[in-house]
C-alpha cells in the first residue's frame, strides 16, 4: 500500500492513503481547513516517526533547488545516516539523523506522499512535480509536492533546528507541558492587536493557523476582532483554556488514525471553521463569514459578538 499526501485536483487510486489535501491552485485553502495547523503536523510527525523507526536516508534528490533554502550541509551529507527522531517545532516537521536535521514545512499547498516503495527512477530538477525526495533504506520513502503557483514549501538541511528562522522566531508551543495560564497572559499583555490576528503569529504561538484560531474563539465565546489587551481576567482564562482544549481534542482525534482518515476528522471536528451558512451546534444562530483578500474567518454572532454581525468590508464594497 503507499500512503500519500494528495491534492485535491488529484484522485486517490486503490493504493492511496491521502494525508493532507489542498485545494486546486488559485482557491482560498485556508477555509477549506485543509491546511496542516499543529494537530496534523503532530499526526504526522507521529506517523513518520513510526515508518522511519531503525532506518537510514540513503538518498536526497531535488526536483526543485528553489525549495531547499540551506547548501551547507548539502543533501549528500544526509546519505547513509540512521534516523534517530522525529519532532515537531511548531508547524515545521524535523527529522534527525547523526545530529543532522532534515527540517521542512508544508506551507499552504506543500504536501508529503509516503510509498512503501519508492519508484527507482531518479528526479531531476525541473523534470518532475517532486521538490524532492527522500529515500531510506529499506526502499520506502516519501515525496514532498507542492500545488498552485505560489511556492512556499520550504526546505532545511542543519545542524541545529534554530539555524531555521521559523525556528528560531517562534513563539511557544501552547501544548507544551510548562505553558501555563500565567505565561499567557503575559504574552498577552499591553498587545493592542486583534485576538485572531494574535492566534496566528507564529512569534506570537507556535503552530495554530486560520482554522483553529477560529475554532479557539468560539470555544473561548469571544469575538476575532477584540483587542487582546482589552480582556479582562475571566475571558484571559477563557481563552487560554479554550486553546489547549481545543487542540488537545484535535491532536487526540487525529492520532492513531488510519492516514487516509487525517483531513476528513479535521473538518468534521470543525464547529465555526469552513462551516459558513450552517447552524452553530452550540446555540443554531448560522455561521458567519468575513472575507479577505486570500483568506477568511468564520464566527457565530450569537456565542461570540453578543448578536452583532462584524462588518464584511470586502462584501460591502462587492454590493455598492
Amino acid at each position: 500500500m503507499r500512503v500519500a499526501l494528495l491534492g485535491s485536483a488529484q484522485k486517490a487510486s486503490s493504493d492511496d492513503v491521502a494525508l493532507h489535501v489542498p485545494g486546486p491552485p488559485g482557491c482560498r485553502l485556508s477555509e477549506n481547513g485543509a491546511v496542516p495547523e499543529l494537530p496534523e503536523v503532530q499526526a504526522l510527525v507521529e506517523f513518520l516517526r513510526e515508518r522511519t523507526d531503525g532506518l537510514a536516508i540513503v538518498g536526497i534528490e531535488l526536483g526543485s533547488v528553489s525549495v531547499l533554502k540551506t547548501y551547507d550541509p548539502a543533501p549528500a551529507s544526509l546519505h547513509g545516516l540512521p534516523i534517530g527522531g522525529v519532532t515537531r517545532h511548531g508547524k515545521f516537521i524535523d527529522i534527525e539523523a547523526e545530529g543532522l536535521h532534515l527540517v521542512f514545512h508544508l506551507a499552504r499547498a506543500g504536501w508529503l506522499r509516503w510509498s512503501d516503495t519508492l519508484a527507482a527512477t531518479t528526479i531531476r530538477p525541473g523534470k518532475s512535480p517532486i521538490a524532492l525526495r527522500c529515500r531510506l533504506s529499506d526502499g520506502s520513502g516519501f515525496d514532498l509536492t507542492e500545488a498552485g503557483t505560489q511556492k512556499r514549501l520550504a526546505v532545511y538541511i542543519v545542524r541545529d533546528p534554530l539555524e531555521v528562522p521559523g525556528i528560531l522566531h517562534l513563539g511557544p508551543d501552547p501544548m507544551a507541558e510548562d505553558f501555563t495560564v500565567a505565561d499567557f497572559v503575559s504574552l498577552l499583555e499591553g498587545r493592542r492587536t486583534q485576538v485572531k490576528g494574535l492566534l496566528k503569529d507564529q512569534a506570537f504561538l507556535a503552530g495554530v493557523g486560520n482554522a483553529y484560531s477560529d475554532e479557539v474563539l468560539h470555544a473561548a465565546r469571544l469575538s476575532p476582532f477584540a483587542l487582546a489587551s482589552s480582556l479582562d481576567e475571566e475571558q484571559v482564562e477563557r481563552l487560554y483554556s479554550a486553546l489547549r482544549g481545543t487542540l488537545a481534542g484535535a491532536i487526540k482525534a487525529a492520532s492513531g488514525k488510519p492516514a487516509k482518515e487525517l483531513k476528513d476528522a479535521k473538518r468534521a471536528g470543525m464547529r465555526v471553521h469552513g462551516r459558513t451558512g450552517q447552524a452553530c451546534p452550540v446555540c443554531g444562530d448560522i455561521v458567519r463569514e468575513v472575507s479577505f483578500a486570500d483568506s477568511s474567518l468564520q464566527y457565530c454572532a450569537t456565542c461570540q459578538t453578543g448578536g452583532k454581525p462584524l462588518a464584511d468590508r470586502r462584501m460591502s464594497r462587492l454590493l455598492k
